[in-house]
């Protein structure tokens, strides 16, 4: 699709055992980097329990602000999976069992010579009217309805999904960096960092502190911006600040 100046989205990981840290997410990971190589600002992630109420209040508070919401976790088959339910809610929309969905499912399990138990029907519902997101790992599909793209906890199918999502969105203008380090820790270059920010305000500064040993802290500064007349303008400013802090301590009296 044609790209844009800014499109944003958050990403809503969803189930109890990321938040007792049974299970450890990989999937934010992924997405986030994902994203950015489509030019996507990820502003904002949330991990929400397998509540219902919970869920569909996260889904509709980041509907309304950003371009997309992804979320993975809670459309398999058990009790506690009810991701479906709950963005149904969201939408004031019925939870209804696809009827796509339950062909392929039903397809999948008679290859297998496996019963398609109600229980596994489960993994066919979705808010009446959503459009499917394929699973080509393991079939069950995930799903979109508005700006909300429904897919899998596994990291596997996640990915799977996720790579047939990315193709239909929006991209916005990709953001460059240049990193720049600092042989001075944030305490020297704090002030005058703030300033060369304040300078750039169509850049973002980061500063990353690195302790190297023996007391010495150095600092690794990364430009961002979507232009780069902007970009090196801003980066021009924070290499005249290194060196003139730099002669600054020559100067002085030891």
């Amino acid at each position: 699709m044609t790209a844009q100046d800014t499109v944003t989205a958050a990403m809503l990981a969803i189930g109890d055992e990321l938040l007792s840290g049974r299970t450890r997410d990989k999937n934010i990971g992924h997405a986030a980097h994902m994203l950015t190589l489509s030019g996507i600002d990820l502003k904002e992630v949330r991990i929400v329990p397998d509540e219902e109420a919970e869920i569909a209040a996260a889904v509709n508070a980041l509907r309304s602000r950003y371009t997309y919401v992804l979320t993975s976790g809670g459309i398999g088959p058990t009790h506690d999976d009810i991701t479906a339910d709950a963005v149904s809610a969201a939408f004031g929309l019925p939870c209804i069992h696809d009827a796509k969905a339950l062909e392929l499912l039903a397809a999948m399990y008679e290859r297998r010579g496996m019963e398609f138990t109600e229980t596994r029907k489960r993994m066919a519902r979705m808010p009446q009217g959503a459009e499917h997101i394929p699973n080509p790992v393991s079939t069950a599909p995930g799903f979109r309805i508005g700006n909300v793209y429904v897919m899998a906890g596994v990291p596997q199918v996640f990915e799977a999904m996720l790579d047939h999502v990315l193709p239909t969105l929006a991209h916005g203008r990709k953001m460059l960096s240049v990193a720049v380090t600092s042989p001075y820790g944030e305490g020297e270059i704090g002030l005058r960092l703030a300033a060369i920010q304040k300078a750039h305000p169509e850049t973002s500064i980061g500063s990353y502190p690195r302790f190297g040993g023996n007391g010495v802290f150095t600092t690794e500064l990364i430009v961002r911006a979507r232009d780069e007349t902007a970009l090196e303008a801003a980066a021009a400013d924070v290499r005249a600040m290194i060196e003139a802090i730099r002669q600054e301590k020559e100067a002085s009296p030891a």
